[in-house]
């Protein structure tokens, strides 16, 4: 590990280059050094992975955005869980996680892909796990919750110290009742970008309408 720590100090945090331009979207990746490969993107950070260790992924923190320390606070009280990654090693404004690699269920969406029921019982064992050590699991929407080998694993947890709880996953459990399971699970069909992103922004601004 202390060869890896080196390296991503010396290759990777001086050779991204990245932005976060707006809170509410994920980041913007303009540069990634030698066989650096981006894995994901979240509003605050980028996660990234090498070749030659493929079992990790390393999460970076943008410029002027906070969260670091509260994130590694949250892995500290998570533990080993099978349905979240594990932080080996962290140093501001990096992490070394537990790769997982299954598809979040917005590629499911995408691609088409069934999403089996066992996911929502799974998210359901690990959110409370992680309220009987003390947090509060948030966040939970399409690109923080992945299917791997038929399980749900929970991907982004920075927010699970926050105070204020948001009604994400509940709303997605309630569509996966009503819609997905009558309506699609049986011949799931992809679904394009833009109409995803659509129902996700169309969501985000009814959530903050006032009401």
């Amino acid at each position: 590990m202390d060869a890896w720590i080196e390296r991503v100090e010396r290759e990777l945090l001086p050779g991204i280059d990245f932005v976060s331009e707006d809170p509410h979207e994920p980041v913007v990746v303009r540069r990634l050094p030698g066989e650096w490969k981006l894995v994901g993107t979240g509003n605050y950070a980028a996660v990234t992975a090498h070749p030659d260790l493929p079992d990790l992924v390393v999460k970076v923190y943008a410029p002027g955005r906070e969260g670091w320390k509260q994130e590694v606070e949250v892995y500290r009280r998570l533990g080993e869980h099978p349905a979240y990654s594990r932080c080996y090693y962290a140093s501001e404004p990096y992490l070394i996680l537990k790769r997982l690699n299954g598809v979040t269920l917005y590629e499911c969406f995408r691609k088409g892909v069934r999403i089996p029921q066992q996911v929502i019982h799974d998210i359901e064992e690990a959110r409370d796990y992680a309220r009987r050590v003390g947090l509060k699991p948030q966040d939970l929407h399409g690109k923080n919750v992945m299917l791997e080998s038929g399980r749900g694993k929970i991907v982004d947890v920075s927010d699970f110290l926050d105070e204020n709880p948001d009604q994400m996953w509940e709303d997605m459990k309630k569509a996966y009742y009503k819609l997905y399971l009558p309506f699609i699970y049986r011949n799931p069909f992809p679904l394009p970008n833009s109409i995803l992103n659509g129902i996700r922004k169309s969501y985000r601004w009814l959530r903050r309408r006032p009401s």
